[in-house]
């Protein structure tokens, strides 16, 4: 009994610590990349995607190799009539094989088509990485920032309980007036619940990262990195020559490659579809059979009424061309005006940093000053509360430009159609 307890206690504990160690976890921008590429459903849906499509050209490809069948039968008869009293069994075995010779290079644009589908669903997997490229990464900045956050609002709560404290005992002196207590009151009131609110924001941000990283199961984490913009893409570069690598665009000029190739096909159907067949095999009333039995000929087909069917065919498929022609044009217009905002917003968002930051140190310096003044009398509260709201403002200020700067960073790279093992942030 006592053992069985023992057992017990250790079972709990160990899954205490267990529980404890996973709450710890700690992870890079590169551990998160790692499990993403392993884990996360969409780039595991897009690679089946493409193992579709690579399939497809296979079954397409298999119609220009020799059919080959093998068969075998064995039947009984019986005839019973007035006058004719009959019974026979018969066996046959042997083997057909049939080649197609021509139809028109139908079969041949066909598999060139299904080859530029392979190059548009891997592009379409490219796409998709950027995309979550994009997600995961916001995800970790929100995570990242949610951790600097409380530490910030820690700071701020801190500022605000100082002031509190000063002005208690100001008023107990007779040198503040109740308003003044009780803004410092409602001021610390306010930067408590900032806290409260930055720690349900931290675990939100788990669960995002948690989701982006293509984990089953929620496990509290936390992220290490820093706020430096690593791309910031100065000096400018050539809009017009990213655009050409852009997956989207390169996704659907594979699809209108594919859509000449089907065009192409559509024309052979106007031509005669030629095959040649063989066949050998054996015969007989008893098993195995000794009558040899072996044929080889050829087939010519050419429909030739079917209600311009073939006709309707070339005009939707020549209207696909088109259609995706136009596409495609828009498609790269929309990446070159996307990569565009992009670097506007990610250079605004990095200029505002170096602003936030100076700002800080100035409303840092600025805030010393006004303690020691306010504090001796050469300044008035009014003047006092206005320079720590200051403070307070410039450090909340500051942390969101460097997450500004990051998220513009994320974009821009999303913009550029970079994938999920983009090396750089």
């Amino acid at each position: 009994m006592k053992s069985s307890i023992k057992v017990s206690i250790i079972i709990i504990f160990l899954s205490l610590f267990a529980h404890a160690a996973r709450a710890d976890e700690v992870f890079t921008w590169q551990d998160c990349i790692q499990e993403a590429a392993k884990n996360h459903p969409d780039l595991i849906a897009a690679q089946e995607e493409v193992k579709q499509s690579e399939a497809a050209k296979k079954i397409t490809a298999s119609t220009l190799l020799p059919q080959v069948n093998a068969n075998a039968a064995a039947t009984t008869a019986r005839n019973d009539t007035d006058i004719v009293h009959s019974s026979g069994d018969t066996y046959t075995y042997g083997v057909s094989g049939t080649q197609l010779l021509f139809d028109g290079a139908q079969t041949i644009n066909n598999v060139r088509a299904a080859s530029e589908n392979i190059k548009a669903s891997q592009q379409s997997y490219r796409f998709t990485s950027t995309e979550v490229r994009l997600r995961l990464r916001t995800a970790f900045i929100n995570l990242l920032t949610a951790q600097e956050l409380i530490k910030v609002t820690q700071d701020i709560v801190k500022i605000r309980r100082d002031n509190l404290e000063l002005i208690t005992l100001r008023y107990q002196s007779w040198l503040e007036h109740r308003g003044a207590l009780l803004t410092a009151e409602a001021n610390l009131a306010s930067a408590e619940f900032q806290l409260a609110q930055a720690k349900r924001d931290l675990e939100l941000a788990q669960r995002q990262i948690t989701k982006e990283m293509g984990r089953k199961e929620f496990v509290p984490m936390s992220v290490k990195g820093d706020f430096k913009v690593a791309d910031t893409a100065n000096p400018k570069p050539d809009l017009e020559a990213l655009a050409k690598s852009n997956p989207s665009l390169l996704q659907i000029a594979a699809q209108k490659n594919a859509a000449e190739f089907n065009l192409r096909s559509t024309y052979g159907s106007f031509f005669p579809t030629l095959s040649g067949q063989a066949g050998a095999g054996k015969s007989g009333t008893h098993w195995t059979p000794r009558g040899d039995e072996w044929n080889l000929g050829l087939t010519l087909s050419l429909p030739v009424f079917e209600g311009g069917l073939r006709h309707a065919q070339v005009a939707q498929a020549a209207a696909l061309l088109k259609q995706l022609r136009e596409n495609e044009r828009s498609t790269r217009d929309g990446i070159i005006v996307n990569l565009e905002q992009a670097w506007v917003s990610l250079q605004d968002a990095v200029q505002t940093v170096g602003v936030q930051y100076k700002n800080l140190v100035a409303t840092e310096e600025r805030s010393k000053i006004a303690e020691v003044e306010f504090s001796t009398g050469f300044l008035t509260y009014d003047n006092w509360t206005i320079i720590e709201d200051n403070l307070v403002s410039a450090k909340t200020s500051y942390l969101n430009a460097q997450s500004n700067a990051l998220l513009a960073e994320a974009g821009w790279v999303q913009a550029k159609g970079e994938t999920l093992e983009y090396a750089k942030k």
